[in-house]
C-alpha cells in the first residue's frame, strides 16, 4: 500500500529510521487494528496508533463519556461529556490524522460479535477492565489465530504482554481461573493514578506497532510489570500451559462458549458489576438481603436502623451518609465487637460489591439483621441526594 506525498511528509521521522523505512510504514498503513475499549488504556493507545499511521482502526465501546473519566481518559475532553466514547475518540483521532480510517462501534464485546470482529483485523489491543470480557477476547483471538496485546491497570500498577502468539501463552495460561467476584476491586472501587493508563496504553501501542512491522522483541512469553510508585519496570517469564483448555495441542475448547457460560465461569451476575436497586426484602446472590436506596430511606426515616459504611478512610473523607458508623472492610472482622448483633444494619460501600462481601463475613460471625444497600452510596447520591458529591 503505497504512501502519498502528504503521508511521506507526515511520517518522515519514521521513514528515516532503518527499523521502519518506507516498507515498515506501508505495513502500518495496510494494517487493521481492533481496539476494545476507549477508556483509560484505549485513550493513549488510540492516539498514538492513529498518529503512527495505522491504516484502519476499529474502536469498540458501549459507554458515553462521564466527568469522572476525564482524570485519565485523555482522548476525551469536557465538551465530550455525554457523547459516546467511540464518537469522541474517532473525532480526536481524525483530528490527529485524517489519512486513516476509523470505525466507531458503540456496542459491547459479546459472544455474538467478537469472532467476526477479531477475524476482520490483524491485531487486537485489549483495553477492557473485567475478567469476563478478557476471557471472551482471549478465546476469540486464539481461535482466529490473532495476536492480543493485553494491558491492565490498578492504582499505581500496570501490566502489559502479548497473548496468542504460536510460541507464547494465552490469557488462560496466565489466569486459568478468574478470582472470585469482588476479590479484585475495579478502578471505580480501588482507584487508579490518572497517568498510569497513559504509560500502559502507550506500551500496548508500541507492541502493536512492533508486531505489525516485525521488528524488535515483542512481549511474547514475558509479562512487563510497571510500578509507578517505585518507578520500576520488571519482566516475568510466562510460559504456555501444555494443558491449556484452548491453546494447547489438545484443546478442550474448540469454539467460542456461550455468553452465559462466560458469566458462569467468571461468577458474575448477568446485570454486571454494580448491584442493582432492589426493593427491601429481595435477596441478592448468596442469600444476602438487599434494599434499594428508596427502601433504605424509608427504613431510616422510620428509625431503629443503623447505617454501616465499609468503604476506605479516603472514601469516607470524600462523602458519607449522616449517622453512619464507619469500619473499613479490611478492619471489619477485627472490629466486629464494636457492632451489636441485635441491631439491624444497612451496610453500604460505593456500589454494593464490598458491602455484600462485608455482610457475608458478618453472617459467619452470627450477625443476622443485615441488609445490603443496592447500588451503594453512588445510587443514594443519584436518586436520593443529588447535592452529595459523587466519585
Amino acid at each position: 500500500m503505497k504512501l502519498t506525498n502528504q503521508e511521506i511528509l507526515r511520517y518522515g521521522r519514521h521513514l528515516i529510521m532503518p527499523e521502519v523505512g518506507v516498507e515498515g510504514q506501508e505495513k502500518l498503513k495496510a494494517a487493521k487494528i481492533l481496539m476494545i475499549g476507549a477508556g483509560g488504556l484505549g485513550s493513549p493507545a488510540a492516539l498514538y496508533l492513529a498518529a503512527s499511521g495505522i491504516g484502519e482502526i476499529t474502536i469498540l465501546d458501549p459507554d458515553t463519556v462521564d466527568v469522572s473519566n476525564l482524570q485519565r481518559q485523555v482522548i476525551h475532553d469536557s465538551s465530550s461529556v455525554g457523547v459516546p466514547k467511540v464518537e469522541s475518540a474517532k473525532r480526536r483521532m481524525n483530528e490527529i490524522n485524517p489519512h486513516i480510517k476509523i470505525n466507531a462501534l458503540q456496542e459491547p464485546v459479546t459472544t455474538e460479535n467478537v469472532m467476526d470482529l477479531v477475524a476482520a483485523h490483524d491485531i487486537v489491543v485489549d483495553g477492557t477492565d473485567n475478567f469476563e470480557t478478557r476471557y471472551i477476547v482471549n478465546d476469540a483471538c486464539v481461535l482466529n489465530k490473532k495476536l492480543n496485546v493485553y494491558g491492565s491497570i490498578f492504582r499505581f500498577d500496570g501490566q502489559v504482554t502479548v497473548f496468542g502468539h504460536e510460541d507464547g501463552p494465552c490469557y488462560r495460561c496466565l489466569y486459568p481461573e478468574p478470582p472470585p467476584p469482588g476479590m479484585v476491586p475495579s478502578c471505580a472501587e480501588g482507584g487508579v493514578l490518572g497517568i498510569l493508563p497513559g504509560v500502559v496504553g502507550t506500551l500496548q501501542a508500541t507492541e502493536a506497532i512492533k508486531l505489525i512491522m516485525g521488528v524488535g522483541k515483542p512481549l511474547v512469553g514475558r509479562l512487563l510489570i510497571y510500578d509507578a510508585l517505585a518507578m520500576t519496570f520488571r519482566t516475568l517469564k510466562i510460559r504456555k500451559d501444555p494443558d491449556c483448555p484452548i491453546c494447547s495441542e489438545n484443546p478442550k475448547i474448540t469454539s467460542l462458549l456461550s455468553g452465559d457460560e462466560y458469566k458462569f465461569f467468571c461468577g458474575y451476575h448477568p446485570e454486571g458489576e454494580k448491584a442493582l436497586g432492589r426493593d427491601a426484602g429481595e435477596e441478592q446472590d448468596g442469600g444476602i438481603e438487599a434494599v434499594s436506596v428508596k427502601g433504605a430511606k424509608s427504613l431510616l426515616d422510620a428509625g431503629g436502623v443503623q447505617l454501616l459504611d465499609v468503604r476506605t478512610h479516603q472514601e469516607w473523607e470524600i462523602t458519607h451518609l449522616a449517622g453512619a458508623k464507619h469500619i473499613p472492610l479490611d478492619e471489619l472482622l477485627g472490629r466486629a465487637n464494636e457492632l451489636d448483633s441485635a441491631q439491624e444494619y444497612i451496610v453500604y460501600c460505593h456500589h454494593g460489591i464490598r458491602s455484600a462481601k462485608a455482610i457475608g463475613g458478618l453472617q459467619k460471625l452470627g450477625f443476622k439483621k443485615l441488609k445490603n444497600l443496592a447500588g451503594g452510596i453512588d445510587a443514594w447520591a443519584e436518586k436520593i441526594d443529588p447535592e452529595m458529591p459523587r466519585y
